[in-house]
């Protein structure tokens, strides 16, 4: 798969900010992770993606600016051809129904059985008062080219 497939459907991937008058800017990017053996050690790095192909580890990156110390929810579509993985760091909400209900992954359900990370549709998190107040951050989320 092409990553112009990927990032042509930009609006799959485009985040979205739910606070009043938002005037919160997102810059995304997507980065494509690779393994390499050095000095016996296995080293991951990401790069800039240029084609993705089915298994392929690819880092999503959001990062947000904010002239005002509000807290806003930040919420981006997983892309039908990515498998979610994990979010970096910060510990988000997750939907496995296109964003109609929220939760921590382990207490969701589809289908009749317990929600798994492929299962995953819409990944969201809260940026709160003291992490507003530093005007600006990034959120990260792993997935797999299905």
């Amino acid at each position: 798969m092409r990553i112009g497939l990927l990032i042509g459907s930009a609006a799959l991937f485009a985040a979205s900010v739910a606070a009043a008058q938002s005037l919160v800017q997102i810059d995304r990017e997507v980065f494509i992770e690779r393994s390499q053996e050095r000095d016996g050690r296995l080293q991951r790095q990401l790069m800039p993606a240029e084609t993705l192909e089915s298994g392929d580890t690819v880092v999503l990156m959001l990062a947000w600016r904010s002239p005002q110390a509000k807290p806003f929810t930040i919420s981006s579509r997983v892309p039908r051809a990515l498998a979610f993985r994990a979010s970096g760091g910060d510990t988000p909400q997750v939907s496995v129904d296109g964003g109609r209900t929220w939760g921590e992954l382990a207490q969701l359900r589809t289908r009749g059985r317990v929600a798994t990370s492929a299962d995953v549709t819409h990944v969201r998190w809260d940026v709160t008062d003291p992490r507003a107040a530093n005007g600006r951050g990034v959120f990260t989320y792993s997935a797999v080219v299905r």
